[in-house]
């Protein structure tokens, strides 16, 4: 591998912009990922929170990989889970294991957290991240529902 990994913390609002920016141009998304900044005020507070893991590959100064992910209390029992919300690789870093190295950061950092599962979706069609969590994990298959939220009346 040729990254090394770092967590971003309250002062590194530049850096999630960079790696927000990376997220976009990776999921051909730049308009969710830029249109609407968070402003540094934002950054620090939600990057300061044990909840939310926010990791950057870097190869020199420049960002080439990232993966960020939320701790889920959960209430059946005293533990968490850990979802991977978004995971990339710039093209011209990839099958040099990035992705692999994040996730084992990520697993590094679960068991200090009380965190007894990681989980992560991949979208039909995307082979690359199914061998990825195959290698890695165990699949399971479900259905994901996005249901709109409502103002309360």
């Amino acid at each position: 591998m040729s990254a090394e990994i770092r967590r971003l913390g309250p002062d590194d609002g530049d850096r999630m912009r960079e790696l927000n920016a990376l997220f976009g141009s990776v999921f051909g998304d730049c308009e969710s990922y830029a249109s609407a900044e968070p402003g540094e005020d934002y950054f620090r507070r939600v990057l300061a929170r044990e909840q939310v893991i926010a990791l950057a590959a870097y190869s020199g100064n420049e960002i080439v990989g990232g993966l960020v992910s939320y701790v889920l209390d959960k209430l059946e029992q005293e533990r968490c889970e850990i979802y991977i919300y978004d995971l990339a690789v710039a093209e011209a870093h990839r099958r040099r294991g990035i992705a692999t190295a994040l996730i084992a950061d990520l697993q590094a950092r679960a068991p200090r957290l009380g965190a007894w599962v990681i989980y992560v979706q991949a979208d039909y069609g995307d082979e690359p991240a199914i061998a990825l969590y195959q290698k890695l994990g165990a699949r399971e298959d479900v259905m994901h529902f996005d249901i709109p939220p409502r103002a309360i009346r």
